[in-house]
């Protein structure tokens, strides 16, 4: 067998955890808290000196499991499973910012991530600011000399821009700065932002890693033992961790990514083509197209353009409205990257709580709709996008 296994492979029977029972997949261990075989094993373990688990807020079997496969996908050092993809992003401000620190961050972010930017860690003396980071001026520019970490999501939630990972790094390396890469929309399946130079990798595992829709999940993936070591506390005091019966899910979920990430991908080409060529639709944002404005730099930095489009239509806010209103395919709902195709309106729905002003400056316009392509017959999904269009 060759050293390296492919993704697929590898996403199967990487994890290390083996149950004692022989069971081919791990268990869930539903326990809070684990015995010691004596107060000298109790004292080993409290003191990092021997491998073991003590605690499920600390860790546990399952949960382990599943971070080991996913910090391997990742080419990472170690990862730390959370209850949801806003605990992850919490353990990453909290172990790496304080009172004084300024964050550089994207403008258009997923909006609770920019929501507690701008207020809970606000509160605490910790600034931010908004560019456009998919323009490396910008970053170099907003860098200020108490800039803590710069903070990316590409492709970016929900226009779909794409920053230069490896760029912004080299940037951020030459002033001492973290870079943090939230890779949802892409998973390690498309993109592995730790091998372009980022310091710390997160998930919402709610989407594409799960792929069902049917849990809340999130993960922080480490580079190095050096960060390792800076956020784990912050999961494991501020009570962010996951729970096993979480965690089962989404290691069974994680082992079809490949395959469902193909064929949703293979998908959204198709209807991305479609949505450029109909006449009620002025632009598409889709990273396997030559008209996106990074599309050389997606070539370069992904393995594959991904399974998520957004796209402006023509007639503004009302025809966004009336287009989420006659979809009978495609379900009406926020979230992403699950077997099914999910639309949504930013400005009335996901971001209606920003002006009008900052959506726009951000590039979310009034008629932006985000497409979360499922993994269905293509040609039923775009049926019922061309009769939804039409009464737009």
């Amino acid at each position: 067998m060759k050293s390296k296994l492919g993704f697929n492979s590898q996403v199967i029977h990487a994890g290390g955890q083996k149950d004692q029972w022989g069971s081919v997949v791990t268990p869930i261990y539903q326990t809070s808290t684990f015995s010691f075989r004596d107060v000298e094993h109790g004292a080993a373990l409290f003191a990092g000196e021997e491998d073991g688990y003590i605690y499920s807020r600390f860790c546990n079997p399952t949960i382990a499991d599943l971070e080991n496969t996913i910090a391997e996908m990742e080419n990472g050092y170690k990862a730390i499973g959370c209850a949801s993809g806003m605990a992850a992003v919490s353990v990453v401000f909290t172990a790496c910012l304080s009172a004084g620190a300024h964050v550089v961050a994207h403008n258009a972010l997923y909006g609770a991530t920019l929501t507690i930017l701008g207020t809970i860690f606000k509160k605490f003396g910790v600034e931010s600011t908004f560019v456009d980071t998919t323009v490396l001026d910008n970053v170099k520019n907003a860098i200020q000399p108490n800039t803590k970490l710069i903070f990316l999501e590409t492709p970016a939630n929900p226009t779909i821009g794409i920053c230069d990972i490896q760029a912004i790094c080299e940037v951020a390396k030459q002033h001492n700065i973290t870079v943090c890469v939230d890779n949802t929309f892409c998973s390690p399946y498309l993109q592995k932002p730790l091998d372009l130079g980022a310091d710390i990798v997160l998930h919402s595992m709610t989407k594409f890693i799960n792929g069902h829709a049917d849990i809340v999940g999130g993960i922080v993936v480490a580079k190095n033992k050096e960060e390792y070591d800076r956020l784990l506390p912050s999961m494991r005091n501020l009570g962010f961790n996951m729970d096993p019966h979480q965690a089962f899910l989404a290691r069974r979920g994680l082992k079809t990514l490949g395959i469902r990430m193909e064929r949703a991908q293979e998908n959204a080409g198709k209807i991305a083509v479609f949505l450029e060529n109909h006449p009620k639709v002025k632009s598409v944002l889709y990273p396997g197209l030559p008209s996106h404005p990074q599309y050389h730099l997606a070539q370069r930095q992904m393995s594959g353009p991904g399974a998520m489009i957004s796209f402006e239509l023509k007639g503004g806010f009302e025809a966004g409205k009336t287009m989420m209103n006659s979809v009978e395919l495609a379900v009406l709902a926020v979230s992403l990257g699950g077997i099914e195709t999910l639309i949504q309106h930013p400005a009335s729905m996901t971001h209606s709580k920003l002006s009008k002003e900052a959506r726009e400056k951000a590039g979310i316009t009034d008629g932006l709709v985000r497409l979360s392509v499922g993994i269905e017959e293509m040609e039923d999904i775009i049926a019922d996008l061309e009769q939804a269009l039409g009464k737009s």
